[in-house]
């Protein structure tokens, strides 16, 4: 399947991997890379040598191409933009925030840049930065959300901008890829799907919870303090939500919800983790490799999107 985005990312499917923090590691990027999609390493809030230390083990695991994730509020943000610089990494996702500061350097290193963006004036402006794509991003997704769905702001910006969409959040299967394209995506990203995967790292009650999820089984916490996660309903979940309501101060919530997704992703704390997953787990049953749900997706995209 040859859009745009395989075009710029050179890959054989147009698909890349979320980048969820203490998750997409070396061996989930190297994966989905070795699969056709574009594997990404989560650079979150980990220190710089450490990252580097996941680049070159990727690096190690497949000659195919991935990117780095660079979540821009974090304080580790300046090293990793260097590290894309010095690891000679093809392309750059980034998140909460903007690129603005690191673009020149980027793009005259002929790194790929697409931004992930939650609104069409924040794609607007990450065009005109010079982006070469930009990453939509609906309130199904798991992790940090907006307020639009998919449905709504997919349309929206790629009647805006110029270059590439690639739509996020409420997609694991091919009805949902083929719907991003009649949308106006060139490509998909996802996160849930892949935490089924067989190489997808997580702790065994992460993933089963998972799999064991349905329609209603996620919610978004953090609406009070103005950076809203969606997450599987668990102990700790239903314990923040109940303090919210109380109007417990900002600082004790985010103090709260320190460090809560690595106690999910390699601990399975369900009183202290925040299993974050978008709203499409409802929908995933069973386990899989990463080419084994790569291929699955697109081969029923193009059946559907040939009438067959």
């Amino acid at each position: 399947m040859k859009t745009a985005i395989t075009e710029l990312l050179k890959v054989k499917y147009p698909i890349i991997q979320g980048a969820m923090a203490w998750i997409a590691d070396a061996n989930l990027a190297a994966a989905v890379s070795d699969a056709g999609g574009f594997g990404l390493i989560a650079g979150g809030s980990a220190p710089v040598d450490v990252v580097r230390g996941k680049v070159r083990k990727a690096r190690s695991l497949t000659d195919k191409p991935f990117g780095l994730n660079i979540m821009l509020m974090s304080p580790n943000a300046d090293d990793l933009a260097q590290l894309v610089l010095d690891e000679g990494i093809q392309a750059v996702t980034t998140g909460a925030g903007s690129p603005g500061v690191y673009m020149e350097r980027w793009k005259a290193a002929g790194v790929t840049v697409i931004p992930v963006v939650a609104s069409v004036a924040l794609a607007v402006r990450m065009e005109r930065l010079g982006a070469d794509a930009v990453v939509c991003e609906g309130c199904e997704a798991g992790g940090h959300i907006g307020d639009l769905t998919t449905m709504c702001i997919v349309p929206q910006v790629a009647d805006a901008v110029k270059i590439p969409v690639l739509a996020a959040g409420g997609i694991a299967d091919g009805r949902g890829v083929a719907a991003a394209f009649m949308l106006g995506a060139a490509g998909i990203q996802c996160g849930t799907v892949f935490l089924t995967a067989e190489e997808c790292g997580i702790h065994e009650q992460y993933k089963q919870r998972v799999i064991d999820a349905k329609d209603t089984s996620t919610v978004a916490t953090g609406r009070s303090t103005g950076h809203p996660v969606r997450c599987l309903k668990t102990p700790f979940a239903r314990k923040l939500m109940a303090l919210e309501k109380e109007n417990t101060p900002l600082e004790a919530l985010e103090e709260m919800m320190s460090g809560s997704l690595r106690k999910a992703a390699q601990d399975g704390n369900l009183e202290e983790g925040s299993f974050m997953a978008g709203q499409i787990a409802g929908m995933l049953n069973k386990r899989g490799t990463c080419r084994e749900i790569i291929e699955n997706m697109f081969i029923q995209a193009e059946d559907l999107l040939h009438g067959r």
